[in-house]
């Protein structure tokens, strides 16, 4: 086990003290990030560049991607069936959620964030003891009432609308980005 060490002298009480305080970090990774789609990547182009990234963050975190199967959607569906196929993959992402961890939703009408804001909160999370953390992805038609109310943030990747299969492109390179970010290496412009 290989530790960080980071040394900080302080000026306390009337007395003038200096007290110099030494704080361990541990450097193996004890972050773990959990990604959970619905869906599978059909296209070898989106498959290969989420491979890329998710080699690139074995160095910051433990990064599982757990797949959900999408159900099938009829044509033209009604609402009453909409709700029906997310509440389907609703159980299905639910039941893949380990209990206590951090939930992010991504879904439209969630906080927009820039590039820096998702690291400073990615690291205000790791710092306030949160090191299970996932982020949930749902089908073409959204994600289930059911996962959005057990959301601890609601995250909108843009304005704009993105396949869900390429939505996970974005989310991983975003998450490696932020991580360099917040290490203050070079890869963020």
């Amino acid at each position: 086990m290989e530790f960080l060490t980071i040394s900080e002298t302080e000026n306390f009480g009337l007395t003038g003290h200096i007290y110099k305080y030494t704080l361990l970090i541990n450097k193996e990774i004890s972050v773990k990030i959990t990604i959970i789609a619905v869906g599978k990547l059909k296209e070898k182009f989106l498959r290969d560049g989420v491979n890329e990234y998710k080699k690139k963050l074995s160095h910051f975190c433990k990064l599982e991607i757990i797949e959900v199967n999408d159900e099938p959607i009829p044509d033209n569906p009604n609402p009453s069936q909409e709700s029906q196929v997310k509440g389907k993959e609703a159980k299905s992402i639910l039941s893949k959620v380990k209990d206590g961890s951090w939930i992010v939703v991504l879904d439209i009408k969630g906080v927009k964030m820039s590039s820096e804001k998702l690291a400073s909160e990615l690291d205000k999370w790791m710092i306030s003891g949160k090191s299970d953390i996932t982020f949930i992805i749902g089908g073409s038609l959204g994600l289930g009432e059911e996962v959005l109310k057990k959301a601890n943030v609601s995250l909108s990747l843009s304005d704009m609308t993105f396949p869900h299969q390429l939505a996970r492109l974005i989310l991983v390179e975003q998450i490696y980005r932020a991580f360099k970010i917040i290490r203050g290496e070079t890869y963020h412009k």
